[in-house]
């Protein structure tokens, strides 16, 4: 059984999604590959990393597509109920006309109290009546709510061009219904959020981890309901690219590995090249990729291709195929060794940092807490021991992270209500190279957070505190953005020139090495 009941969007709207070509292929995505410049003539080890950062346009966004599925079983009965009540109060609230809206609940089994309705003023009453006349009973069936959120978007008659996800919260363990960890989900991406001290988070995060670029949220305090779904759904509101995919193929080189989180890679031995499925790409947020070499021994030295990128995305309905990038490197005889880009030395800290976090998860599970806090320590005496420059905010974060993972260990009965769904949340968010939120969302924890997240934040804490207050529209939202870029534009232009003594050769390097390469 499939729905196909979605509403077209109103005749007044742009339903294709289809936007003047100029405006689809220009400005959507921007690369920067950052690698040393030189490698000796002999057999070695190299690295290049590559950047794409989604980059967007105000009055140019992708209508999305969202279905929430809300745990109404009687776990959630009282303030916990009337929490996510006024949540989803400022969920359909930031939601605009070219948005559509679907409710799928559930408890013993599950009901979807609308089917995908465009946003007018009309429907977003229609839906908060829906909403407020909620109730809390009977068991948890998070199987049940899944699949029918996903029969929500499988059904869709109209689809061109449009952002799509699922929001799926629960605050207690599945005890009736097959296994949701095992449902195939496909390319929707699936957020989920644990509320409370008793949700199953290694089910949520299984939902999360299976999904196109999902993330599992970690909310302890039901008072911060509003923010953990404000900072999913500023995403959404914000999906520059769809289906971007990356690939690299090597040149006079061999590829020995591809470091992207968890994102799926796909081999293809004959062209010898790897590509990363990244699913969307949010405005001004940020996929890293290291790409690990093995270049051959040079004969004598020459400039070297060693590395072809190419990727597609899809914007407005419109596949973009970008030209393809050669990456080069000088091959020297010089006895000098060039260090490493410190950019690439702080990627490889963060993912080495997130993997020893999930290592001592992975021993706390296993009843080996004092292993888990030694393996937390040797994380902590690393980030001290190769980094330098406490300015750096990826730092003082990370540093941030270690601690509070480390107070959430002990003892076993604090590690099961909060320091593992803590640590999933962090594994989630390092993998996905994406914001999640873990615990009580203190600011030193907002990596990966975008400016959209940010706005998001301040206004869905006000909104708690007085729903009846007016929220920004999103189109005042995008304004706001492009104010704060002409702003930083302006400022960026008025920098006096540094000094120039002993600088040329620095810049000259500067501009090899790191190649901005807009979309167009």
């Amino acid at each position: 059984m499939s729905f196909k009941d979605d509403e077209p969007i109103a005749a007044s709207q742009d339903v294709s999604g289809e936007k003047p070509a100029a405006a689809i292929l220009v400005g959507k995505t921007k690369v920067t590959i950052i690698n040393k410049t030189m490698a000796p003539l002999e057999e070695s080890k190299f690295k290049v990393m590559l950047e794409l950062t989604g980059v967007g346009f105000g009055n140019d966004r992708s209508g999305v597509d969202l279905v929430m599925v809300l745990d109404v079983s009687d776990s959630m009965k009282g303030e916990k109920l009337e929490k996510m009540k006024i949540a989803m109060l400022f969920m359909i609230k930031k939601l605009s006309p070219i948005d559509r809206l679907s409710v799928v609940t559930f408890n013993g089994g599950s009901h979807r109290l609308c089917p995908l309705r465009q946003i007018t003023e009309n429907s977003q009453g229609e839906i908060e009546n829906l909403v407020n006349a909620l109730v809390a009973n009977g068991g948890t069936n998070i199987y049940a709510g899944l699949q029918t959120g996903l029969k929500v978007l499988n059904g869709r008659r109209f689809t061109s061009g449009r952002a799509v996800g699922i929001m799926l919260m629960s605050d207690g363990w599945q005890t009736i219904g097959g296994d949701a960890a095992r449902v195939s989900i496909g390319n929707v991406p699936v957020c989920t959020f644990g509320f409370g001290a008793d949700h199953d988070s290694r089910v949520l995060n299984s939902i999360a981890n299976h999904s196109m670029g999902g993330t599992f949220s970690h909310v302890r305090n039901q008072d911060n309901f509003s923010i953990a779904f404000s900072q999913c759904l500023a995403g959404l509101l914000t999906v520059v690219v769809q289906d971007l995919k990356l690939t690299v193929t090597k040149v006079e080189s061999i590829i020995v590995k591809v470091s992207a989180g968890n994102y799926p890679q796909s081999k293809d031995d004959a062209a010898d090249s790897v590509t990363v499925s990244f699913g969307d790409l949010y405005n001004k947020e940020v996929r890293k990729v290291i790409v690990d070499l093995l270049l051959p021994a040079a004969s004598s030295p020459a400039g070297s291709n060693v590395l072809n990128i190419t990727y597609t995305y899809s914007s407005g309905g419109k596949l973009f195929d970008a030209n393809p990038i050669i990456v080069t490197v000088c091959r020297t005889g010089r006895t000098s060794v060039e260090p490493e880009r410190e950019e690439v030395m702080m990627e490889e800290n963060r993912l080495r940092i997130a993997q020893m976090i999930k290592e001592s998860r992975v021993m706390a599970d296993d009843k080996k807490r004092d292993g888990a806090l030694e393996k937390l320590a040797e994380a902590q005496s690393l980030l001290e021991n190769v980094v330098n420059d406490e300015s750096n905010p990826l730092i003082g974060m990370l540093k941030s992270e270690l601690q509070q993972m480390s107070k959430l260990m002990e003892p076993k009965e604090i590690y099961e209500k909060q320091g593992r769904p803590f640590a999933l949340s962090l594994e989630t968010s390092h993998n996905r190279q994406r914001f999640a939120a873990r615990g009580d969302d203190p600011k030193e924890l907002r990596l990966f957070a975008t400016p959209r997240m940010v706005a998001y934040l301040e206004q869905a804490k006000s909104f708690d505190k007085d729903p009846r207050k007016p929220l920004p529209s999103v189109d005042e939202d995008e304004k706001q953005e492009l104010a704060v870029d002409e702003y930083e534009k302006q400022e960026l232009a008025a920098e006096p020139l540094p000094p120039m003594v002993g600088a040329l050769s620095y810049y000259i390097q500067t501009a090899i090495q790191v190649t901005l390469i807009p979309v167009g």
